[in-house]
Parts: structure tokens; sequence; C-alpha cells
């Protein structure tokens, strides 16, 4: 869009100014109708400036477009499915992630042992990659049902009995022994987490290893393979 600029001139101001100077050189200027006379002397040289030297008009290209004001983001990112388009199963499952990783991170503030609480960073993540990884597929779901049944669930009541136990701030054979047990036990519940992830990506690596064992096949049978590829015929 070109914006249009108007310049006014001036000429027509010096034409009242050189009215007035004139008529203060040869006429009265001392009485009421003098100057009344002289206002309409230069109100005429005023319009006729105006008609020999009108004001001029010029485009300066397009006008600068009024900034918009910055668009609001939606909450969920760009590469994120909405919520209210994910089917209720879905959505309860991440409603699951959120508290089941909101309780780890309690549970993680709350125990100060620096062993524990790595092995929980390592749940955590785990645990939300797990359940992302069903999300973006749910054909996987029934993959992980006694994770989430069973598995999940009593780990996090392991871990609030620990807490329990490591608050009351003394030692003794049943805390003790407990709390050695729940910290053994820590171990192999991050090693089955880790495999039930694996698990998850079994068919999808299945796939992509009969992709490779065809395409080797097909590359030997045109030649395409071996020490010979490139060399002269």
């Amino acid at each position: 869009m070109l914006n249009y600029v108007k310049e006014k001139t001036v000429l027509p101001i010096y034409f009242v100014g050189a009215t007035w100077i004139i008529w203060a050189l040869f006429l009265p200027l001392y009485r009421p109708t003098h100057f009344i006379m002289a206002a309409l002397v230069s109100a005429i040289a005023y319009y006729v400036g105006k008609m020999i030297f009108p004001d001029r008009g010029y485009s300066m290209g397009e006008a600068a477009a009024t900034p918009e004001a910055p668009k609001a983001q939606p909450a969920a990112a760009k590469d994120e499915t909405p919520k209210e388009a994910l089917s209720p199963e879905i959505q309860q499952l991440l409603q699951e992630r959120d508290r089941a990783v909101g309780e780890l991170k309690r549970l993680n503030d709350a125990i100060e042992n620096p062993v524990i609480s790595a092995k929980i960073d390592r749940m955590e993540a785990t645990t939300k990659k797990i359940i992302d990884a069903v999300v973006e597929k749910p054909a996987k779901l029934p993959q992980i049902r006694k994770f989430l049944n069973y598995y999940l669930p009593t780990t996090l009541k392991l871990l609030n009995a620990y807490d329990r136990m490591d608050d009351t701030g003394i030692s003794g054979e049943n805390i003790d022994g407990t709390k050695g047990k729940i910290e053994d036990m820590l171990d192999t519940v991050c090693t089955a987490f880790d495999r039930q992830l694996d698990a998850l990506y079994g068919e999808e690596a299945l796939d992509i290893s009969t992709d490779i064992t065809v395409m080797e096949n097909l590359l030997a049978q045109e030649g395409l393979t071996g020490l010979q590829m490139g060399s002269p015929s």
C-alpha cells in the first residue's frame, strides 16, 4: 500500500508578508479600517499564491505496516497433540504419568540419600519415556499394563515406606533392615524399568532388522556390495 504524503508550500505566506510591507510603505496604516483593508488584501494575496504555487503530493512507497501484537502461543507444543483430541484411555494415561512423575520428584526431594536420589532420577526419566512411547503409539498400551498396575505403584509404595522410616531419624533393626532391602531392590527396579522401555521397541527393531536383511539381499543380487563395487569392468 502506497503512503501518499502532501507537502504544503510556504510561498503564499511570503505573498502575505510582502502585501503588508508594501501596504506599510505606500498606504496609511493607522486606523482600524486600514488594518481591515490590509488583512483583506493579504488574504487575497494568500489565495492567489495558493493558486500559483499549490501544495505538492508524492508517494513514499509502501507504508510501514502496523506491527501486529504477537500471537499467543498455545499451551501445548506445536508437535504435541492436544489432550482433547486423545482418547479417554490415553488422557487417563497422561494423568497417571504426571501423577507418578510428580510423586517421584516429591520423594526425591524428601529422601536425602544421594545414592537413592540417583536411582529415583533414573526411574523418573524411564517412566516418562515408557508412557510417552505408548501415548505416541497407543497400540502398545497392553504391553505396559503390568507396569502401570503393579510395578510402578509398588515402587512408589516402597519409596514412601523408605521415606517414612528415614524421617524417623533413628537407627534400629527393623528400620535399618527394611531400608537396606529397599535400597537393594531399587537396583532391580531400575533394570526392570529399562527393560520395559526396551521391550516397547521390540516390534520396531524387528521391522528394521527385516528391512536391513531385504536390502542387503537386493544389493547383493545387483552386485552392489563387496570389494568389487565401483571397480572397472
